[in-house]
């Protein structure tokens, strides 16, 4: 581990106190803690001593200090043993933190660190000319699936390219950087499989961790009340005093065929509900396969397969979609059984933006460049 060691003197300030509501919430965490034990708070506090100044100070480590009843050397280890705590200035808008670890190097955390020294400044922990910007390569974060990834703050922006990389650092340095969606930054939810769901793709409820699956439907069986105590066996069919419900069943039908009986006295066979019809009025319009159709796929939700659905609709630009109704939005999403995905990724505000300008509208829209 390197040498870790407090900023120089002239980056210290005087003092240091937590403000009003940071005192509130400190008293608070401290009282978690059995009597004699207080002292367990001293990260929970460095780390909201750094929320609030950007970094950890001298000044703040001494006032924790003494707030837990602690030797400054004590809290002086802790702070600079963990490598969350930043002991030097570092950027008021974004401190990157370039994950270095085996999968996001494999997959181009190289190039991603490149970014960082062009467009921030050639060393780590070193600020911007407007010492709004710095970085670091860290250890691993914990998003191993999405590599390559960065973390600035409390927010982890991952799948990245330099190109995204890039912009990213530019709408930060601008005042702007709320605006970046975190998480993945192409089409994927989390840490699912790129492109959506390959299996169970029909509308299934997913069981959650406190849900009691319910008991499995079984065949329901009508025993006489006089024989309610004796149990019902699988005897041969040629013993007629220890038939089944099954069997007897059976044999009951049997007996209404043979008396030719009609067939609206036998029991109704109950059949499965239809499938909801689709009014075809609401499908929207196709076209002709233009010499240059659009490429579909760089729509958030939109794969290979269900390009090729859209282009047998019909579907082939993003000015068709684009002007879809909700009606017609219903009757995609029906036919394609999605569910309400086609409104939970906005097809049509993607869409929208790719029609106007491309991959550079769609950039300024949603922050992030399109898969």
């Amino acid at each position: 581990m390197s040498v870790r060691r407090l900023a120089e003197e002239q980056f210290q300030p005087a003092g240091f106190s937590f403000n009003p509501e940071n005192a509130t919430w400190a008293e608070a965490t401290i009282r978690k803690y059995p009597a004699g034990r207080q002292q367990s708070a001293v990260i929970p506090l460095l780390m909201r001593a750094q929320e609030q100044e950007g970094w950890v100070t001298k000044a703040a480590i001494e006032y924790v200090a003494e707030k837990l009843d602690m030797a400054y050397i004590r809290v002086l280890e802790v702070a600079t043993f963990y490598t969350q705590f930043q002991l030097k200035p570092v950027g008021t808008r974004a401190h990157i933190q370039v994950c270095g670890t085996t999968p996001c190097m494999l997959r181009g955390a190289e190039d991603l660190i490149h970014v960082c020294k062009s467009k921030i400044h050639p060393e780590p922990f070193e600020r911007n000319a407007d010492g709004t910007l710095s970085w670091e390569e860290v250890e691993c974060q914990g998003a191993c699936v999405n590599a390559p990834m960065v973390m600035i703050f409390k927010d982890s922006y991952e799948d990245l390219s330099p190109i995204q990389l890039e912009h990213i650092i530019d709408r930060f340095a601008s005042g702007k950087g709320s605006d970046v969606k975190p998480g993945p930054q192409i089409d994927r939810i989390y840490s699912a499989p790129v492109g959506g769901p390959t299996t169970l793709t029909d509308d299934i409820q997913p069981i959650r961790f406190n849900d009691t699956p319910a008991p499995a439907k079984t065949e329901e069986t009508s025993v006489p009340p006089a024989n309610a105590a004796k149990p019902v066996t699988d005897a041969p069919e040629t013993d007629k005093s220890l038939k089944t419900p099954a069997t007897a069943k059976k044999a009951a039908a049997e007996n209404v065929k043979q008396k030719g009986d009609s067939a609206d006295t036998a029991r109704p066979v109950e059949k499965a509900a239809p499938a909801p019809v689709m009014d075809e009025k609401n499908r929207p319009v196709g076209i002709e396969r233009p010499t240059t159709p659009d490429d579909l796929k760089m729509i958030s939700g939109v794969g290979p397969k269900i390009e090729a659905t859209l282009n047998g609709l019909g579907i082939y630009t993003f000015e068709q979609i684009a002007k879809w109704k909700k009606a017609e939005r219903e009757w995609v999403d029906t036919y394609l059984k999605f569910s309400g995905r086609i409104e939970r990724d906005d097809w049509v505000k993607q869409a929208k933006a790719l029609a106007k300008g491309g991959e550079a509208e769609y950039i300024k829209v949603f922050g992030k460049k399109p898969r």
